[in-house]
């Protein structure tokens, strides 16, 4: 069970990097270096897509590292 989830984890870190790194590097700018209003639209929507991505994965990470952090005690 450990290598199925080390094998997902490995693959998801790999899957993200390589959205992240095609993003910044090849799609945004091609967009941007097109020029027209439709391509400025997606390349705004693309990284409002990728920042949303970005931010609930790190809050995924922050909740299965410390699950009980942020939780009210009841009296």
């Amino acid at each position: 069970m450990f290598a199925m989830k080390l094998t997902l984890i490995v693959l998801g870190a790999l899957l993200y990097l390589v959205g992240s790194l095609g993003w910044i590097f090849w799609f945004g700018p091609d967009l941007l270096a097109t020029g027209t209003t439709e391509a400025v639209i997606y390349a705004f929507a693309g990284t409002c897509a990728w920042m949303l991505i970005t931010f609930g994965l790190a809050v995924h990470i922050i909740k299965t590292a410390r699950p009980t952090a942020g939780a009210r005690r009841e009296p």
